[in-house]
């Protein structure tokens, strides 16, 4: 008999949600993690400590209550990374605490150090001091998750050039920064730091940011990172990052060249499978460390699974915590549904970017007919009270059905206010019963109402056209 029924490497939100899911289904199932990163990268370097960063910006520098009390307005005149890390760290020691209890609670046994591969069904775990120990199982689940991707071309110090892991680390807030990377880590850092008055220049290849999400809400979000002295250099390549006394110059394939005192590249993600010895399993990983799987997060090799971010997109938090759930489930033989394809996308820059659905880009590709209704913030009372007034919610609409399409937020409380367009689109529901809905007063939820009028109203004056 094999010493658990189930082994899952890593504990982020993936390895950890299927370790629980394994013992709430009565397995014997362990979970492998070294003593210092409970929780995964999503704990200790990336999710939690930068939106606990996020929100310690907005509080100290008071940005999101100038519209009420003036553009000078702070809470605190010289902000601090001490400011910001004291926050940081009583989150993510809190967070730990709760996931070591609720391993604990399910009687999952934490295996402590790194595990790798013998063969398909034996793993050995080496701790710190490098004593290995064998165990076997029935199935294994890798949720390893990545890290930053580090081009060979740059020499990282992790003082001045850094990643995104090194973001939380920083011994001072830079005067100026250069970020190479416009997708989600990179803006959501940029916007951050902008707003603590760092100078800014985000340096991308490609002609737009973020162009997966609607063009409208990204204007609105440039925009506002324009206002907060962003320089955006779009259609640039790095070919250089030159190291001087005071910082560092960015020198630019175009020959352009942008001073600095910090470099912080975003350049993607990069599977943490190096160390797993996956030959030894009958597995491979192709350029960017990431495993294949099926359907059910099944690898090649019966009786593998991979989740999480080392799968690739969409590379979610909460997404690689359903992923460890259906997977387990689907080990244990235990029916489940599968995953909605509506998922919700949350990005954490300032202000926030939330959407579910498609895109008016896609629909149009896509030769589907839509209808739009908007929302903005400035018109309800509870934007009013609160400062937000270029926040909006934005309704895409069948004229045909009236189905919800896609819903696009940006402002205050987007990935939040995100979730009522999901649980209708969710359960097919229509336009007609936001219209219907009645909502708190005052309250932002209450501008899905306002965009559902608005879509109702222009399909309504389109029907009259065609009388």
């Amino acid at each position: 008999m094999s010493d658990f029924e189930i082994i899952v490497l890593g504990s982020g939100p993936g390895g950890q949600k299927a370790a629980i899911a394994a013992a709430k289904l009565e397995r014997r199932v362990a979970i492998v993690e070294r003593r210092n990163m409970i929780g995964g990268v999503c704990i200790n370097t990336g999710t939690i400590p930068s939106k606990t960063m996020r929100e310690a910006v907005l509080y100290l520098t008071g940005l999101n209550q100038r519209e009420m009390y003036g553009q000078s307005y702070r809470l605190k005149e010289e902000v601090t990374v001490a400011d910001l890390t004291m926050r940081t760290s009583h989150v993510v020691g809190r967070q730990v605490d709760v996931i070591r209890s609720q391993l604990t609670r399910n009687h999952v046994t934490v295996l402590t150090g790194s595990g790798r591969f013998l063969d398909a069904h034996t793993i050995e775990v080496v701790d710190e001091h490098g004593k290995g120990t064998k165990v076997t199982a029935d199935k294994v689940i890798i949720a390893t998750g990545t890290r930053p991707a580090r081009p060979d071309s740059v020499e990282f110090d992790d003082r001045t050039v850094i990643d995104s892991d090194g973001m939380v680390r920083l011994e001072r807030v830079p005067d100026s920064m250069v970020v190479v990377g416009a997708g989600v880590i990179g803006i959501e850092y940029a916007s951050m730091f902008a707003a603590l008055g760092t100078k800014i220049t985000v340096v991308e290849r490609r002609e737009r940011m973020l162009d997966f999400c609607d063009l409208e809400v990204v204007e609105a979000l440039k925009y506002h990172l324009r206002d907060l002295a962003v320089t955006f250099r779009f259609g640039e390549t790095v070919a250089a990052v030159e190291r001087r006394a005071r910082g560092c110059v960015t020198v630019l394939e175009s020959g352009k060249k942008i001073p600095a005192e910090t470099v912080m590249y975003s350049a993607g993600r990069h599977g943490v499978t190096e160390g797993l010895d996956l030959p030894a399993a009958g597995l491979t990983a192709d350029a960017r460390g990431r495993i294949t799987v099926d359907e059910h997060y099944r690898t090649s090799v019966p009786g593998i699974y991979a989740v999480g971010d080392v799968i690739g997109f969409p590379s979610l938090a909460a997404t690689s915590m359903e992923q460890g759930r259906i997977a387990v489930h689907h080990a244990c033989d235990e029916p489940l549904n599968a995953m909605s394809h509506l998922q919700p996308i949350g990005i954490y820059t300032i202000p926030e970017i939330s959407f579910i659905g498609k895109t008016e880009d896609e629909l149009t590709k896509s030769l589907i007919p839509f209808e739009v209704g908007v929302s903005r913030y400035r018109e309800l009372a509870r934007g009013q009270i609160i400062g937000d007034t270029y926040g909006m919610l934005k309704l895409l609409v069948s004229p045909e059905d009236r189905a919800l399409l896609g819903v696009h937020v940006f402002g205050t409380g987007a990935t939040e206010l995100l979730h009522i367009g999901q649980a209708v689109m969710g359960c097919g529901g229509t336009v007609d019963y936001l219209v219907d809905a009645v909502f708190n007063y005052p309250t932002l939820a209450e501008s899905y109402k306002v965009a559902a009028l608005d879509a109702m109203n222009k399909i309504r004056r389109m029907a009259r056209f065609a009388e």
